[in-house]
């Protein structure tokens, strides 16, 4: 079940940290990678200034060896914090740390692998905007059904009020913001490189659209570039950011289901959406499904799961034919009507286990709907047009 922001703050938020352990923060986001449990355990300690002092005055914390202990000093004397907070800003974008008012509370719950702290761009507060959000993922190379899903449940779910966060990269996640942003819906792309960098390049215009009415975020600072190691960090941002993921299409080795099992693990809903079983595109999703996951196939059943208890998917209206709607009688006088030919009165009353006066007035009420027709002293199913087509109940030319 998913626990609530008012829940998890519980009577009082955490008071904003001084600027100094802000630009201290600012400054690790540039030395440390995403997801360092390591400078997580010493930020949870000492604190980010002490980190930070520490690191410039070559005092070698516990746990490291020699040779990383180089590298985050080397990485140290090049960090301007100050220099990448005037750059953000120059974008638009802000620093948010834990105990802002604008930071998530959820994301705690990677514990010493937390964010440092988040670059943020855009106009809305990620705290807000993450409170009823759903993460939907998968496939680069994705099928047309792919990104016609993607597209198809994001804006549906962008409609009912739901924020769609996705990565920002080519297949699925660019068709879950597009699908988003067509309805004028919120939607966050979770970068693994610096706010102010398009990446892919040939989502450029895509991520200015999210910033301009969403937002981009990213553990990175500006200017920095993404790694295949940032990519998989990233995911366990999305995946700790959201009530629930949603895998629309991903082969058995995908980076989206690093995201699915992150999901998983945090105790978030992870559901995924069929595909053909012809396609390798959604072997991963299957396997998810067995291993799971919640097959979805639309907005009210990522809703149903992902929200407050009582927001139900509606019922869906099956479509009926025509035989559905006759009353149980009426439907067993005309099973007892032969495929091909006629019956008489006594075979049909026999055939429906009723009277032959209880049969024929099935067999009246049957004929003014279209559904047979007399010959003589017999019954058939009607052979000719039916006299109902325009507007009554179509006639059947078979029993089943």
């Amino acid at each position: 079940m998913t626990v609530s922001e008012e829940e998890r703050e519980g009577p009082a938020a955490p008071e904003r940290e001084p600027e100094d352990a802000r630009l201290a923060r600012a400054a690790l986001t540039r030395v440390a990678e995403p997801g360092d449990e390591l400078v997580g355990r010493w930020l949870a300690e000492y604190g980010p200034r002490s980190v930070v002092e520490a690191l410039r005055a070559d005092r070698p914390l516990p746990g490291v060896s020699s040779d990383r202990w180089a590298g985050l000093r080397a990485r140290t004397r090049r960090a301007a914090p100050g220099r990448d907070l005037e750059l953000a800003a120059r974008v638009g974008g802000r620093f948010v740390c834990p105990g802002d008012r604008e930071w998530p509370r959820q994301l705690d719950d990677l514990g010493h692998g937390r964010p440092i702290g988040l670059w943020v761009r855009g106009p809305c507060s990620l705290r807000f905007v993450a409170l009823r959000s759903v993460a939907m993922v998968g496939a680069r190379a994705c099928t047309d059904y792919g990104a016609h899903v993607a597209a198809e449940l994001a804006g549906a779910l962008a409609e009912r009020g739901w924020t769609v966060v996705s990565g920002g990269a080519y297949g699925i996640d660019g068709a879950a913001h597009r699908g988003a942003l067509a309805v004028g819906g919120a939607t966050v792309g979770v970068l693994a490189c610096g706010v102010d960098r398009a990446y892919p390049a040939g989502h450029r215009e895509l991520l200015e659209r999210v910033a301009a009415g969403g937002l981009l975020v990213a553990e990175l600072p500006p200017g920095d570039h993404p790694t295949r190691g940032r990519f998989l960090q990233r995911n366990r941002v999305i995946a700790a950011l959201t009530r629930g993921t949603v895998v629309v299409e991903a082969a058995r080795r995908s980076g989206s289901l690093v995201t699915a099992r992150r999901a998983g693990g945090l105790g978030r809903q992870l559901m995924a959406v069929p595909g053909p079983v012809t396609s390798g595109l959604s072997a991963g999703t299957h396997q998810l499904i067995r291993d799971g996951a919640v097959l979805v196939g639309s907005a009210g059943e990522v809703t149903e799961l992902a929200g407050h208890m009582g927001e139900l998917a509606p019922d869906e209206a099956f479509p009926a034919v025509p035989r559905d709607l006759l009353a149980p009688q009426a439907g067993q006088v005309l099973d007892a009507l032969p495929a091909g030919g006629a019956a008489g009165l006594a075979a049909v009353a026999e055939g429906a286990c009723t009277s032959p006066e209880a049969a024929l007035a099935r067999l009246h009420e049957l004929s003014c709907l279209g559904f047979v027709e007399r010959v003589g002293d017999r019954w058939q199913l009607c052979r000719g047009p039916s006299r109902h087509a325009e507007g009554g109940i179509p006639r059947t030319h078979h029993r089943d």
